[in-house]
């Protein structure tokens, strides 16, 4: 099976083109948003394979994996096919509702009985990451399923040599209070804090936050990311409306104890027994202190956080769902 699929989340369409077929990516001159091609900082497999925007026509697809709406238009400029009737086609929807896009630049407004932008079609199902966006998405006659996330297993390396609580966020000042980016300096009073993303280097400034409470670390490569989380004693997840970040699902598996907003999907994915969530922010800065300050506590309910993750996330299960949606709507 060949399938065509836009590098658009780096972490997501990591674990998905593990899977045992052959994935397209498309790629342009300048390598934009369009056409990023294979990353730099996540390990791929052979099988997904570059191809030139301009050489799709040529190419045998046999279905296409769209992630955001204007993939519709560019899917049928540049295969000189339209998905969900010349060619097969499911929409992956990784957000919750929201009435600006995600990549719109704007500050984003969450409407949670938001219509889908395929609520009138029934030829495209639309493939939702959570159930709590299933829940919220009305998504009208599309035909709606929910593949939950996988992630390649990086292993237990958790150390937590360091009392500081990590936070990964990219973007934290555009995307303000869906990411929990205000809260940061509630938090900071109460443990350091250490950002991992992109465009977070300038946040202790813009925040007012002292830089010995807020260190920044800027776009590391998952590798180097991964043993750096792995080092902190703590993982504090701010989002207020967000799928689910696959970092809190990755910091699981390293073996990181998590603090979290009890919000979205965080209530299903991480047990009592993994760390703290609550609606309230004060408790969510007394248990990360009280983590950071305590080794064995912290190591112990990282354990649990990884034995939750690596049951309900893990690759061979996330590939299995995809394998068996991609037969079904492929003749």
């Amino acid at each position: 099976m060949r399938v065509l699929l836009w590098h658009v989340h780096g972490s997501w369409a990591t674990s998905f083109v593990h899977g045992p077929y052959t994935t397209l990516v498309p790629v342009t001159p300048d390598r934009g948003p369009d056409g990023r091609g294979r990353p730099e900082t996540f390990a791929w497999p052979d099988r997904a394979v570059e191809i030139p925007y301009d050489r799709l026509r040529g190419e045998h697809v046999d279905v296409v994996v769209l992630q955001r709406p204007h993939e519709l238009r560019l899917a049928e400029e540049w295969l000189g096919r339209r998905p969900g009737r010349d060619v097969p086609a499911v929409y992956v929807e990784h957000d919750t509702p929201r009435r600006t896009p995600a990549d719109a630049g704007l500050p984003e407004e969450v409407v949670p009985n938001s219509r889908h932008f395929l609520h009138d079609r029934s030829d495209i199902p639309v493939v939702h990451v959570t159930h709590f966006n299933e829940l919220f998405w009305d998504c009208g006659r599309a035909p709606t399923t929910v593949i939950e996330h996988g992630v390649v297993d990086p292993g237990y390396r958790y150390r937590g040599d360091l009392p500081r609580a990590a936070v990964v966020v990219n973007d934290p000042l555009r995307r303000g209070r869906v990411a929990g980016t205000d809260l940061l300096p509630r938090l900071a009073e109460a443990v350091p804090l250490d950002l991992f993303g992109m465009n977070v280097a300038d946040v202790p400034r813009r925040l007012g936050i002292a830089p010995e409470s807020l260190w920044t670390f800027e776009d590391l490569p998952q590798r180097a990311l991964h043993r750096e989380l792995a080092r902190r004693r703590v993982y504090v997840h701010p989002y207020r409306w967000t799928s689910l970040g696959l970092a809190l699902i990755e910091a699981m598996m390293l073996g990181m104890p998590v603090v979290a907003l009890a919000t979205t999907e965080a209530v299903e994915a991480v047990p009592p027994e993994a760390g703290v969530l609550s609606t309230r922010v004060d408790a969510l800065a007394a248990a990360a202190r009280d983590l950071a300050g305590d080794p064995a506590k912290a190591r112990q309910a990282g354990k649990h956080a990884r034995a939750a993750a690596a049951d309900r996330y893990g690759l061979p299960r996330f590939l299995r769902d995809w394998q068996r949606l991609l037969q079904e709507v492929t003749p």
